[in-house]
């Protein structure tokens, strides 16, 4: 059997209970993963209605650990802008007309609703759900928190959360389609993307040559994904964005997605790279989570740090949201900033190098590999203050002359996230090789990554695209 612990906001609420198995977020950040732990389910009763709340960094960091976790970050995302056209009874629609109804685990003490409950566990396995009657015949379903329970309503959750104990969590199947369509999504106003014209020209070029249809798409020119079979997202990806979006509803139509909704989930947070690589031993810098800017946290930071310190928001892309400090008022003041949008930041050790690697990842496999060069007088590969020398210089290597240890690093890394497309950045010292995180958008410019293997780069893609959709049974 699973271990099963329960994840509230505050110490204040876990003491309430006097349970061993209820802890507070604050503990289990700092107190898990532990060694030989058996496997373990993390039922989270945090609020998780706010985007890189408490509630959600609980679910991404139980993902990271390996922890089975209710609910999971794909149902919090899908369930921030859900609104759901019902057909409801009399009786139904009178019981929600009265006030909000809870559903705990699937199940509610109102008669009427009980198909109605059990019918959104499916669609949204969380613990608790709170629906309100928008229309007739619409419903609203929020994310609720612990606290919002009065004492009836929270013996009510834990009998049902005793019925599900034994029970067994799933995902929900996916469908397959038969025909081979490819929809690449771009976004032409997006000033750093992903690849340029010519290189989205190669793929569509390698897609032709492997049998598939590749049409180049907007968000806005996208119209239905069911008719495709195949999704190659290039455009910059975030967690909180429609691409995600997109890759989930890609994936919930049976459709072959790169990169997958998993992978930008796990790749675009990098509180989750942290425990993912600390938790799979994949070797990175010193880095420390941290949730506020208190005197205790600063003296910890410095015990731990010299400066200067790297400090990093948990999602951010093209090297933003990624600062470096040079003492005390900077780190108060750069920590304050962060901690104002995010409930986690990374404060990391800083380690300069003239060169950070870039290697390329399909399925597993090394593909490509680069080293991207500072720009001038920065210490990032990216200076988004400066006109002129914006980014620094390049060389594109073949995978086989790259470093063993940098190699072993970055399919190790990639272990962790999954099968997709990614590129791993890796800082490189005196034959050691440090992961700094796993891009599951990476950088493909015509004349940069392919300098080496030219077409036969695209080629590669498209035909781990096509052995996906033979594997998922798709024949013309």
């Amino acid at each position: 059997m699973l271990k099963t612990l329960i994840v509230v906001e505050s110490e204040q609420t876990a003491a309430e209970f006097g349970l061993a198995n209820v802890l507070s977020f604050e503990q289990y950040l700092q107190d898990y993963p532990k060694r030989d732990e058996p496997k373990t389910r993390i039922i989270n009763l945090c609020d998780t209605g706010q985007y890189l709340s408490k509630g959600y960094y609980c679910s991404l960091l139980a993902e990271a650990r390996k922890h089975v976790v209710l609910p999971t970050v794909k149902t919090i995302n899908a369930l921030r802008t859900e609104h759901l056209d019902f057909s409801l009874t009399a009786a139904q629609r009178k019981a929600l007309e009265q006030k909000p109804q809870w559903v705990f685990f699937g199940q509610t003490d109102v008669v009427a609703l009980e198909v109605v409950a059990a019918t959104l566990y499916k669609r949204f396995a969380a613990p608790l759900l709170c629906i309100r009657l928008m229309t007739e015949n619409r419903l609203i379903v929020e994310q609720g928190s612990i606290t919002q329970l009065d004492e009836a309503q929270k013996s009510y959750l834990f009998s049902a959360m005793a019925k599900l104990s034994e029970s067994v969590w799933r995902l929900g199947n996916k469908q397959q389609h038969a025909r081979w369509e490819m929809a690449i999504l771009v976004d032409p106003q997006e000033p750093s993307p992903p690849s340029d014209d010519d290189a989205i020209a190669k793929f569509v070029k390698a897609a032709r040559k492997n049998g598939i249809h590749a049409q180049v798409k907007t968000i806005h020119t996208l119209d239905d994904i069911n008719q495709y079979d195949a999704l190659f997202i290039r455009q910059t990806t975030a967690i909180d964005h429609v691409t995600y979006r997109l890759a989930s509803k890609a994936e919930g139509a049976g459709v072959v997605v790169m990169d997958d909704a998993t992978s930008i989930l796990r790749c675009c947070n990098k509180v989750y790279l942290h425990d993912a690589f600390s938790y799979n031993k994949v070797p990175t810098l010193k880095t420390q989570v941290v949730s506020d800017a208190s005197e205790h946290t600063l003296m910890q930071l410095e015990q731990l740090f010299s400066y200067p310190m790297v400090l990093k928001m948990p999602e951010g892309s093209f090297s933003r949201g990624v600062y470096k400090v040079k003492e005390r008022q900077q780190l108060i003041e750069r920590l304050e900033e962060l901690l104002a949008e995010s409930a986690l930041v990374l404060v990391q050790e800083y380690l300069y190098t003239d060169f950070d690697w870039r290697i390329g990842v399909l399925n597993g496999r090394a593909i490509y590999a680069c080293r991207y060069h500072m720009a001038r007088n920065h210490w990032q590969i990216y200076n988004h203050d400066s006109k002129r020398f914006s980014s620094g210089g390049f060389e594109t290597l073949p995978t086989f002359e790259v470093p063993r240890a940098v190699l072993s690093a970055a399919l190790k890394a990639c272990k962790v996230i999954g099968n997709g497309l990614y590129g791993v950045d890796i800082k490189e010292v005196n034959g050691k090789a440090y992961v700094i995180e796993v891009n599951d958008n990476p950088s493909i410019d015509h004349k940069v990554e392919d300098a080496y293997l030219g077409n036969e780069l695209y080629m590669l893609i498209m035909a781990e695209f096509v052995r996906r959709l033979e594997a998922r049974g798709k024949y013309e």
